[in-house]
């Protein structure tokens, strides 16, 4: 990680988790697609004993997000999976944990659901504020920016501020990715993300992490990890370890096409409620400008009416109607219908790499249409 550290972030993306170079061998080494591995018939395993605790593969790709993120890393078989271990590893009967009310829906119905059942308290705590008093409090868990509402917070204050209180800090990552903020070196004490969205970029994998330099901390995740199995494959692994060599690349081009489509948005009478962190008018933007080194290219927006959103889809061309985001294909999807508190109209629109003029002039004749 040391040697990577001085380097930009896209050719931190780049040479991330790979093997020190070997004549005869290639870059990134292909997956390896083993269960168990030979053990010293003496001593027992070596470096890989069994593939749920120890995988050449799923380490490779841990040392390359590890890289981005500042601090060790674990990888889960999804960014779901990801959070739910953090959680379930931190959090004990008694506990109380701040979550995110207006961040990832599956979150909240977990900690409403599971967490309860399990005596621990969650209070949900808007993006923006206002921030109650954290004392009492075990865990404070920030998305930022917020999935889908793009509100922003502050992560130094927040994590000072819970830690005053003797809590912890986690940081959902997703949104921004590695390459947008570092929570890590902001104060927080814990990064999870899913990995499935901007990370690999190419919606072919589902994929979560949690990073953290305390090793305390992180070999309680790992232990929940061994002992309830929540991996991903060889083969995921290693498809995400290639897509994260293009990631500053597929930033580039979304963010460029995000700050497009946020200001065309703006021009029309039909669109409300327009949100992108990377406008100057949005109030998101005074935090945003000052705590990432990069705006991710989700725009959210309101159409007025569920039929006025399928309608939209329904004509655009090169925007495609699917859940998840951050890929490099551009997608959008009505947030109401998959339990998110917001108004029927509201869309949720994740510019992929296509050409800036050609992605304009698509939705400027759908939302004509």
């Amino acid at each position: 990680m040391s040697s990577l550290s001085s380097f930009s972030d896209g050719t931190r993306a780049v040479h991330a988790g790979l093997p020190l170079p070997e004549v005869g061998e290639p870059f990134l080494p292909g997956p390896v697609f083993a269960a168990p591995y030979h053990l010293d018939p003496v001593t027992g395993p070596g470096a890989n004993g069994y593939a749920r605790t120890e995988h050449p593969t799923r380490q490779a790709l841990e040392s390359a997000i590890g890289a981005l993120e500042g601090g060790p890393t674990l990888v889960f078989s999804s960014g779901q999976a990801a959070i739910t271990a953090l959680l379930l590893a931190v959090a004990r009967t008694g506990d109380t944990v701040a979550i995110p009310s207006d961040g990832y829906f599956t979150v909240r119905a977990f900690a409403d659901g599971f967490l309860r059942d399990l005596g621990v308290r969650s209070v949900a705590v808007p993006t923006a504020g206002p921030y109650p008093d954290f004392t009492g409090v075990r865990l404070v868990l920030l998305e930022t920016p917020a999935n889908p509402g793009l509100d922003v917070c502050d992560i130094r204050a927040l994590s000072a501020a819970a830690h005053a209180a003797g809590a912890l800090v986690a940081v959902d990552n997703t949104t921004a990715t590695p390459l947008g903020q570092n929570p890590l070196a902001l104060g927080a004490d814990l990064v999870v993300a899913s990995g499935t969205k901007a990370l690999t970029g190419h919606s072919d994998v589902l994929l979560g992490y949690v990073s953290a330099t305390d090793p305390t901390l992180l070999a309680r995740v790992e232990t929940w990890r061994k002992q309830t199995g929540a991996v991903p494959g060889a083969f995921d692994a290693w498809l995400a370890h290639r897509s994260i060599a293009t990631l500053d690349l597929r930033l580039a081009r979304q963010t460029a096409n995000a700050a497009a489509v946020a200001e065309l948005l703006l021009s029309r009478s039909d669109v409300t409620g327009v949100r992108w962190p990377g406008l100057p008018s949005d109030p998101s933007y005074p935090i945003a400008s000052s705590q990432m080194r990069r705006i991710p290219g989700v725009v959210s927006f309101d159409l007025g009416s569920a039929e006025r959103v399928g309608r939209f889809l329904a004509a655009a061309e090169l925007v495609f109607a699917a859940t998840s985001f951050g890929g490099v294909h551009t997608t959008a999807d009505r947030r109401a219908q998959w339990g998110d508190d917001t108004p029927p109209g509201f869309v949720r629109f994740s510019c992929g790499i296509e050409d800036t003029a050609d992605l304009l002039a698509d939705l400027t004749q759908a939302l004509s249409a």
